[in-house]
């Protein structure tokens, strides 16, 4: 065999026949996603939904399946952005086989996942979402009697340092400016300013006050790792009995958990019908203590679904004067469902589906962090990281992986039991062969072993000693 040596980039060679072209068979966990999106003829589905949005004759756009395949590949890589989807897509032979690339065929930019999220109404996306959960209510992965919410913070592409007062566009230096002047520091420096700022009483940053110039409905808020930033509050309703989630959206940031888990509710029930055909009824809803709002529960035990809401310990003696009725009956009863067994069951339930959906499809699956620019906006891009998020549970019930990553650990699992069962194989051989030996040896040392053997040879010949 001779030496094989490196070409530069000029030697290469200028007309390639596509039948030389490398492909690539393929990602088994792709493959298996293929199959179930094309035995619900998902393609077909997107394609007429998508339909009046072009006009006849123009130039062919990218297909619906492929942008939709392409924001799963961010989930399922763990790709926040969009343009790093592209990349990735680009460089991966077997991601091109998943979208269904020819092997001459460019695949889409980024720009051009831009263009068809920005044609596409939020309201599409939502009917492709219920179309998400037919397939998980085919598979037997759909119930929705009982259903847990909570909430997260996601990360907002905007920068605290860039907020301005709503009142005058002020920026924080020039406010900062303007107050250390009042107090009696004249000309500040950049130093003075942050030492006054970090000294000063009646420090604080409300939403009332500042906004971003670059991205208005971002809220300033905590995040997840104890700062403060501009961000959005993304809120799920999962199936506590499939872990399927049944509704997602996101929401600003400073809006009240009380008020938003009636929105939730309601689209959750919604998806439920449309996905089901049927009269698919919410029983129960489970939420923690940042939930209970005696107006929600009052509403939700209007609508006969019962709650299991964390209450507020609270010392203070409440009054029902001036409440309408029905809404002191509604608390007490909440009350006395979660310190039953059932409701501790079922909040110990909650605190693991719920929080699993928010690492899978915030942490390890790129939602976390947004890229994009304004609420309707990321409110789709989430709800398409949660359609995937409900795909790799469907795909986790069919062959036992959620995510591409979980198939080579699965492998390596695998592997290393087989060759744990073949060692003890090797062994208990091995043991067995010794027995025989020591079996021999004591036949012909002792006297009574002989006479036993000689009484019953053919005994003996039959265990093959």
């Amino acid at each position: 065999m001779a030496l094989g040596r490196r070409r530069d980039q000029f030697q290469q060679e200028l007309m390639v026949p596509t039948s030389a072209l490398p492909r690539s068979p393929g990602h088994p966990f792709y493959a298996a996603l293929n199959k179930v999106l094309s035995e619900a003829k998902f393609d077909a589905y997107v394609e007429g939904l998508c339909e009046p949005l072009y006009r006849d004759g123009g130039r062919p756009s990218i297909p619906p399946g492929v942008f939709f395949r392409m924001l799963f590949i961010g989930y399922f890589e763990g790709i926040d952005s969009q343009r790093g989807i592209a990349w990735r897509c680009s460089d991966s032979l077997s991601l091109r086989t998943f979208l269904g690339l020819k092997p001459t065929e460019l695949s889409p930019e980024h720009s051009s996942l831009t263009v068809i999220r920005k044609r596409m109404p939020k309201e599409l996306i939502e009917q492709v979402f219920a179309f998400v959960l037919k397939i998980a209510f085919e598979k037997k992965l759909l119930k929705g009697k009982a259903i847990g919410v909570d909430a997260t913070t996601l990360e907002a592409n905007a920068a605290m340092k860039s907020i301005v007062r709503r009142d005058g566009g002020a920026t924080w230096k020039q406010y900062l400016t303007k107050l250390a002047k009042e107090a009696g520091i004249e000309d500040p420096t950049d130093d003075q300013l942050r030492q006054f700022d970090r000294t000063r009483k009646g420090k604080k940053t409300s939403n009332d006050d500042w906004q971003s110039p670059s991205d208005p409905d971002a809220r300033i808020t905590k995040m997840k790792d104890g700062t403060t930033g501009l961000g959005y509050k993304a809120e799920n309703a999962v199936d506590l009995e499939t872990e399927i989630v049944v509704a997602a959206d996101v929401k600003p940031a400073d809006a009240a958990d009380g008020e938003t888990v009636k929105d939730t509710v309601v689209d959750a029930q919604g998806n439920l019908n449309d996905a089901t055909k049927q009269e698919c009824r919410i029983a129960e809803v489970v939420a923690d203590k940042g939930y209970h709002k005696t107006e929600t529960l009052a509403w939700l035990g209007e609508r006969g679904i019962r709650t299991y809401v964390a209450p507020r310990r609270d010392s203070r003696k409440r009054r029902w004067d001036d409440k309408p009725d029905g809404w002191r009956e509604a608390v007490y009863e909440n009350q006395r469902r979660t310190d039953r067994e059932k409701g501790k069951q079922l909040q110990r339930r909650r605190a693991e589906v719920v929080e699993r959906s928010f690492a899978h499809v915030c942490t390890t699956g790129g939602a976390r962090r947004s890229w994009i620019r304004g609420l309707a906006e990321v409110g789709k891009r989430y709800l398409v990281t949660v359609m995937a998020h409900n795909l790799g549970v469907i795909l986790r019930k069919l062959i036992g992986v959620g995510k591409p990553r979980e198939w080579a650990s699965v492998r390596s699992l695998l592997t290393t039991c087989k060759a744990l069962w073949s060692t003890i194989l090797v062994v208990l051989v091995a043991t067995w062969r010794r027995i025989d030996e020591i079996a021999d040896r004591l036949q012909d040392q002792l006297p009574w072993a002989r006479e036993h053997s000689s009484a019953a040879p053919e005994a003996a010949s039959s265990t093959g000693c």
